[in-house]
């Protein structure tokens, strides 16, 4: 890429959002990660080897949208954002019964709320130059029903409605809106029992991340608007 786009990843400390951070920086783009411990963002791009240069970090909690808002300001003082991966994300197998107060509004406010101050502090740069591509991580719960995971499903059906709509409103600025819809991926938001049972019939974030470049370099005037992902065995039990 001769001028280097600028993708923004928040939720890049690990899993999918690392793997993404890394396809990204090795096909050349400035690669913004964003995440709210520092150590770890450094760790992600001391592991990127020669491509670490293309990874620059801003720590940042999707939670607080005058943290995201500040975020988003530093980054654009020297750089510009093409594209903004929500991949931000926390859940807790838990009943519904047994979710406390505090859960449930931790996994709204990053997942749900925490995505739509991301795309609200990049909206309207976009608008402004009639182009940019957001790329919204969801989860196959938005196709089907899982037991254990209703808050969850709230945040990414929330996440899912919200994308649709938004869509519809910036088709004409030729905006992209992606909605990735991912089912079991091998990474840390599975238990370590849960991974070494089935860990072997997961996805792999790297297969994900690939998908997710590739979406992002189609130039051409169409928009693949939703991608969903799953193991060739289906979906855990």
């Amino acid at each position: 890429m001769a001028n280097k786009d600028g993708i923004w990843v928040t939720g890049a400390s690990s899993g999918i959002g690392k793997t993404i951070a890394f396809e990204f920086a090795k096909i050349g783009c400035n690669v913004f990660v964003s995440a709210r411990r520092t150590n770890e963002l450094e760790r992600l791009q001391s592991e990127a080897g020669k491509q670490g240069e293309n990874i620059h970090i801003f720590p940042c909690n999707v939670a607080s949208s005058s943290n995201v808002d500040q975020t988003y300001k530093k980054i654009i003082k020297d750089f510009e954002i093409h594209c903004l991966v929500n991949n931000a994300g926390i859940t807790s197998f838990k009943h519904a019964s047994d979710n406390s107060v505090n859960e449930i509004n931790d996994i709204i406010n990053t997942n749900l709320l925490g995505a739509i101050y991301s795309i609200k502090s990049v909206l309207p740069n976009f608008i402004q130059n009639e182009s940019g591509t957001i790329f919204n991580i969801l989860s196959v719960v938005v196709k089907k029903t899982f037991t254990r995971s209703s808050v969850y499903a709230a945040s990414k059906m929330g996440l899912l409605g919200y994308s649709n709509s938004l869509r519809e409103e910036v088709r004409k600025h030729n905006i992209r809106i992606i909605n990735i819809i991912p089912g079991a991926t091998e990474t840390s938001m599975w238990t370590q029992e849960i991974r070494k049972e089935k860990g072997a019939r997961m996805m792999h974030p790297e297969s994900v991340a690939r998908t997710i470049v590739s979406a992002y370099l189609q130039k051409d005037n169409l928009v693949t608007e939703e991608i969903v992902l799953r193991p060739v065995t289906g979906d855990l039990n």
